[in-house]
């Protein structure tokens, strides 16, 4: 194949690029559309704050019948690269139909992007943040990708490994399965560890009261529960600003979970949302004219199936305490008020082993997915 590399400079093309990978994976049961407008968000510099560290370059790969065959983004993060002390030029978006001479066509570009701004090595996929999707999957490549999934075919591993990448990091995700009671056990050992860490659970009810009582100092909380973890940034207070106004006030808080000390201080904060892969499938991640609607009902529904965790994080100097189970006491009641019939967590660093135990030991779980990430020098 023959294959012309062109850089995103217009509008139009943005649009492009966005939209390829639903146009590649169409017929493939097991892709969930993005939410077009988060991407859109995320290479606005107007809209994304995480623009203000760091720069990016987009590419499109046409072939001979100007047809488009494949897409990549160049991301330097310069908070990322200044916190780890590499030159990293990182790559996301990077999607291809099974042809080397596309992917290796893209891959170029973007080495040769990275290295005219001194960056010295390729990692990827992953995103500007850790809020944005990474990894390559690996297996599981037959169950539905949830909203805060990658997904990919099977053909892409070996064009990484004809690209020369080699294994950097895995993350694992499990699929855990809700009981039909919550565990005496869970009751006892929460309680317990409520009176002799002085902890408590609030259940705040909405993002106004979040943000009235506690500003955002959840986040700190979240910076300190992370910051050893792969590829880790601090967010900026834009950043913050950011993501509480864009998602929190979508949430149902009765799965918002917070856990404060004697001092009313948030030392550990876990939430999560229904599945919606349906709604996105059905209108293709559109917001309009009633993409909306959909999401919002299904964010709201009173009967889930499917949840997603996406985050719980406990402040550094609680951890190793057994706070964890704090958030299973408080949030299985209400797995199981909704019907919820499975959670999936969102990706695990495989060396993470106390969260994964914390899983494994206390519910019945199916490892269903892992993906990677991958470096190499440019």
């Amino acid at each position: 194949m023959t294959v012309t590399i062109k850089e995103v400079t217009t509008a139009k093309q943005g649009k492009i690029f966005v939209r390829f990978a639903n146009k590649m994976y169409k017929d493939c049961k097991y892709y969930t559309p993005c939410l077009e407008m988060d991407d859109f968000n995320t290479f606005s510099y107007k809209n994304n704050p995480a623009l203000e560290h760091s720069e990016f370059a987009r590419f499109l790969a046409y072939n001979e019948n100007g047809d488009v065959v494949g897409r990549i983004c160049g991301i330097i993060n310069r908070i990322a690269n200044e916190k780890w002390g590499r030159k990293t030029c990182r790559f996301g978006w990077f999607d291809f139909v099974d042809d080397f001479t596309v992917s290796e066509a893209l891959m170029n570009k973007v080495a040769e992007w990275g290295k005219s701004k001194g960056m010295e090595y390729l990692n990827g996929p992953v995103g500007f943040t850790d809020f944005d999707h990474e990894g390559l999957l690996l297996e599981g490549y037959e169950y539905v990708a949830p909203m805060a999934s990658l997904y990919n075919f099977s053909y892409y591993v070996q064009h990484y490994e004809h690209l020369g990448f080699t294994k950097e990091a895995d993350w694992i995700e499990l699929q855990v399965f809700i009981p039909k009671q919550i565990p005496e056990r869970f009751v006892k050992l929460s309680r317990l560890i409520m009176e002799k860490y002085h902890l408590r659970i609030d259940k705040v009810r909405s993002a106004k009261e979040l943000q009235r009582k506690y500003g955002m100092t959840y986040f700190d909380v979240l910076d300190s529960a992370y910051q050893k973890l792969y590829n880790f940034q601090p967010l900026t207070q834009r950043q913050k600003d950011y993501y509480s106004r864009m998602y929190f006030p979508l949430l149902n808080f009765d799965f918002v979970c917070i856990i404060v000390n004697e001092n009313d201080e948030i030392v550990g904060v876990g939430l999560g949302m229904p599945d919606i892969s349906k709604e996105l499938k059905e209108e293709n991640g559109k917001m309009f004219p009633f993409g909306w609607l959909k999401y919002y009902r299904a964010m709201k529904s009173k009967h889930i199936d499917v949840f997603n965790l996406l985050l719980i994080g406990v402040r550094e100097d609680y951890q190793d305490k057994g706070v964890n189970a704090l958030f299973f006491y408080d949030l299985i009641p209400y797995f199981i008020k909704y019907g919820v019939k499975y959670a999936e967590t969102t990706s695990m660093l495989e060396t993470n082993f106390k969260v994964v135990k914390s899983f494994q030991s206390n519910f019945e779980c199916k490892q269903h997915k892992r993906r990677r990430a991958f470096i190499r020098e440019i």
